[in-house]
């Protein structure tokens, strides 16, 4: 399952950025690469997805998209191994919630992982250091 999710996922590079798209070329967002990825695999999705912001450094108490993760993905334990095919969900600034999701899809030198974001569509990128200490939680699909 994660060798498809992995190719899956590359499959989605070069779509546009859209927010709260979810369409293969046309146009998606982090949430919507995931969604994708889902639909691929299983068909329909769990679901239907409520409005959202685009914006990462959201404040709040409610942790929206952490719960719908824990909904429908298996939540891994910090101390399982890292693989690819891996859903990893990112806050991305301290105090906000936690708003960017990708998959993981290598590991080793060259770690990366592919995700959506304004501005750049949906591309491959490293898996540094810095992205690694954002992760809040890893995911794998069921």
């Amino acid at each position: 399952m994660s060798d498809l999710a992995v190719a899956i996922a590359r499959n989605w590079i070069g779509t546009p950025y859209v927010h709260q798209a979810s369409a293969r070329a046309a146009g998606s967002d982090c949430l919507g690469l995931i969604r994708g990825i889902w639909r691929e695999l299983y068909g329909a999705e769990p679901e239907p997805v409520p409005p959202y912001s685009a914006d990462w450094g959201e404040m709040g108490r409610t942790e929206i998209l952490l719960r719908g993760a824990t909904r429908h993905l298996v939540a891994l334990s910090r101390d399982a191994q890292e693989a690819p095919g891996q859903v990893l969900l990112f806050r991305m600034r301290e105090g906000a919630i936690a708003k960017h999701l990708g998959l993981l899809v290598q590991l080793g030198e060259r770690s990366s992982f592919v995700h959506a974001y304004s501005g750049h569509g949906v591309i491959e990128s490293s898996y540094s250091a810095a992205w690694r200490q954002r992760v809040v939680q890893r995911f794998r699909f069921p």
